[in-house]
């Protein structure tokens, strides 16, 4: 054991985990690369969480970031700040929801939590749909509204909730069904769902869902369900912390693979904004955002440096297409890997959307989960010179792939090499 490793259990929770047997410290990166403490370099296929979503150490955020931090680092949302202004105004247009407010925080966490304020105040009710497998944060409320075992240390809650089936499309009593009966079954569970309880808040969704293991319904899902709560006034919160900033290639936001005709009532982002900085939010209507009626501040969300560095990304990343990349690359990688896996028993499915993809591994012959599979990949991975996470509902079987958007094709046929070398290790 490291000293590092010592002193971080000995002052740190149990519960805090780490990575491998012989957890890393990262010291620095660029572009797609990160380097350890023993200058040991490897391609970065996890970005801290889908957080350093546009490259380590970009030039652009950077000197935003130093520019700002000579200038004031933080003032609160009690004085007017530039900055948050003009980032609140860049994506109030980009959100698709008219008439849009913006409300910044510091992670996802805080802005599911208030989300979950919102529309519980807008709606008085404190009755939420969400999604089995879903993971949402980890304060009180998000973890009340967490359909992930895994991730859900207590049941109890300032909200009820309610789970609704649809997330997982492989899996569960409607995975036979072709798509458009999934989605038709799902819809007719909800419907069975609010029939026998009082009219919810809002259902929480995410479009992709990222810890339960970058799994998804069939494209029209959510807009199914929205026309549905609708009827009850219920609304739609689409949690982006994962999908947003065109990571899934197809679309800006996850929501669009679901209804193109329209937006969710609220929108929640975080993670990669700030390319690592600290940056969550809500984007919501007008009458939603703007139905608290006591006062309310955020310290930290919205604080200049923060605000810089997310400028700064956000115009890097539309200006060069990332979105794009993140379609094209992307859907090579995607290719690649399931090629791998059509010669390997050990994985159950290839999926995913742009740069977010899931590997699925099961013991071979059966459908079910191998989380020590994926912990010896992870390791072997690392070993070759690849940095990739873990997740899923089903004891974290899943391997997740979600590298900065600016990833190249050698980058990606690098990064497949090494994994499919990985995956056959553990055969």
């Amino acid at each position: 054991m490291t000293d590092l490793h010592a002193r971080h259990k000995a002052v740190l929770p149990d519960w805090l985990a780490l990575y491998y047997k012989d957890p890393l410290e990262i010291t620095h990166g660029e572009g797609r690369h990160v380097w350890d403490a023993d200058g040991r370099k490897y391609l970065d296929f996890f970005g801290g969480i889908l957080t350093t979503m546009t490259a380590h150490a970009l030039p652009e955020v950077t000197k935003a970031v130093t520019e700002q931090a000579g200038r004031i680092l933080h003032s609160s949302t009690l004085y007017l700040n530039r900055p948050m202004v003009e980032l609140a105004e860049r994506i109030a247009q980009l959100s698709g929801i008219p008439d849009a407010r913006v409300f910044f925080t510091t992670s996802g966490t805080e802005a599911n939590d208030t989300a979950l304020l919102l529309a519980t105040t807008y709606r008085r009710s404190n009755q939420i749909l969400a999604m089995r497998n879903s993971y949402h944060g980890r304060s009180f409320s998000a973890i009340g509204v967490t359909g992930n075992r895994g991730w859900s240390p207590t049941s109890l809650s300032p909200l009820q909730t309610l789970y609704v089936h649809g997330g997982v499309r492989t899996r569960g009593p409607y995975a036979h069904l072709g798509d458009a009966e999934f989605i038709a079954a799902c819809v007719e569970d909800l419907k069975d769902l609010l029939g026998h309880t009082r009219p919810p808040a809002a259902l929480i969704a995410e479009p992709i869902q990222g810890v339960g293991g970058f799994t998804s319904p069939p494209d029209g899902l959510y807009a199914a369900f929205r026309d549905v709560l609708h009827q009850q006034g219920a609304l739609w919160i689409a949690d982006e912390v994962q999908t947003g900033w065109g990571r899934t290639g197809d679309h800006f936001w996850g929501w669009q693979a679901h209804a193109a005709s329209g937006p969710p009532d609220i929108l929640t982002f975080a993670k990669g904004i700030g390319n690592g900085m600290s940056i969550g939010g809500v984007v919501a209507r007008a009458e939603i955002m703007n139905c608290l009626d006591a006062n309310s501040i955020s310290t930290f969300g919205g604080t200049q440096i923060t605000m810089a560095a997310g400028l700064a990304n956000l115009t890097y990343l539309v200006e060069h297409d990332l979105q794009g990349n993140a379609r094209r690359v992307g859907g090579l990688l995607i290719e690649r890997l399931r090629a791998v896996a059509a010669q390997l028993p050990v994985v159950r499915e290839v999926r995913g959307r742009g740069l977010m993809i899931g590997v699925e591994l099961v013991r071979p012959g059966t459908d079910e989960a191998d989380p020590d599979a994926a912990a010896a990949v992870l390791e072997a991975a690392r070993e070759g010179g690849l940095l990739i996470g873990k997740g899923g509902g089903h004891n974290t079987s899943v391997l997740r792939v979600a590298p900065p958007l600016t990833l190249t094709v050698a980058e990606a046929e690098e990064g497949a090499t090494i994994l499919d070398r990985a995956l056959r290790s553990v055969q």
